[in-house]
């Protein structure tokens, strides 16, 4: 019988194209939490994430069309459908909801915890095991967060809004596990499902919210846009399944752990946020948590027939 493995953090590495397409996804997806504040700052929050999901949907289809791809069935659009619900319409509600009132170096720091989030649900699913390294590290983490929030992310954070980044941050981690479940489509076609499925999410929410519903009024508002729909979008949302299709999803997650750093320094340069002492140090124990959880000691590999993966695994 055909056996199917589920390779350690760290496989794939000696893929060049895909090693560079992981760097280049990182210094590109460090804008976005910036962006978010940018665009923030002149359309309501769930009616700028509409947007600038639609107008990336629309590019990904004009993409699937003019290179004449076909469309997935069954399980595989199943699958589409569903992590574009959690990595666009829930991720992506709670992240930006989040962001009105954090610091886009809070957000960033936060993205640390994608990789503990994905070890756990990825147990959670029956794909890899539990380790107490990973409960460890989460804790160190969370300690991390907490130093940060309390003295370094550019003053007082507001509880409900950071409870917010850790529920996208989730999100963002169950998305990542349940694209490794289901048959899998060309990168293109499966963005194109998502960001369709995950952006009605939004405006409802948007809807629901009172939000009025208008276009930039500012060259800074349209150049937030035009970057999150085409670079932190399109671009970043390409690569990101260009290596999750390459490596396992808590080696693809890792790259969560690289962009706080992006992050940080972008935010310092384009919206003058300081970096305290504190927030340094809050930074690095969020690191070392998740070193320790995910880096340390990775999942071992593991062995398994067709027959003893989730029924909902692809062999």
């Amino acid at each position: 019988m055909k056996s199917h493995t589920l390779h350690s953090a760290g496989s794939g590495a000696t893929d060049r194209s895909t090693l560079a397409a992981f760097v280049l996804m990182v210094v590109l997806a460090g804008g976005n939490a910036v962006a978010v504040r940018l665009s923030n700052s002149s359309l309501p929050p769930f009616w700028g994430a509409s947007l600038r999901f639609a107008a990336a949907a629309l590019v990904f289809w004009v993409l699937v069309i003019v290179r004449g791809l076909s469309l997935p069935k069954g399980r595989a659009l199943q699958g589409a459908i569903a992590y574009g619900i959690f990595s666009v319409g829930l991720a992506y509600a709670f992240l930006y909801w989040g962001l009105l009132r954090s610091p886009a170096s809070l957000a960033g720091a936060v993205l640390a915890f994608v990789p503990l989030f994905t070890l756990l649900f990825a147990a959670a699913h029956g794909l890899e095991e539990l380790r107490w390294w990973g409960v460890l590290g989460a804790l160190v983490a969370t300690a991390g967060v907490l130093l940060g929030a309390l003295g370094g992310f550019g003053g007082a954070v507001h509880v409900p809004s950071l409870l917010a980044l850790v529920a996208g941050v989730a999100s963002l981690a169950e998305a990542t596990v349940l694209f490794k479940l289901f048959p899998r489509s060309n990168p293109l076609v499966t963005n194109a499902i998502a960001f369709t499925a995950g952006t009605p999410l939004l405006a409802v929410l948007s809807w629901f919210a009172g939000e009025a519903w208008s276009l930039p009024s500012s060259p800074q508002g349209w150049a937030a846009i035009a970057y999150l729909a085409l670079i932190g979008s399109v671009v970043v949302f390409y690569l990101y399944l260009r290596v999750l299709s390459r490596w396992t999803a808590s080696a693809t997650s890792y790259s969560f752990l690289l962009i706080p750093v992006a992050t940080v320094v972008i935010a310092a340069l384009v919206l003058g946020e300081t970096i305290t002492a504190s927030f340094v140090a809050g930074a690095a124990l969020v690191l070392v948590g998740v070193w320790v959880g995910a880096i340390q000691s990775p999942p071992r590999k593991v062995e398994l027939t067709c027959r003893e993966l989730p029924t909902r695994a692809v062999c």
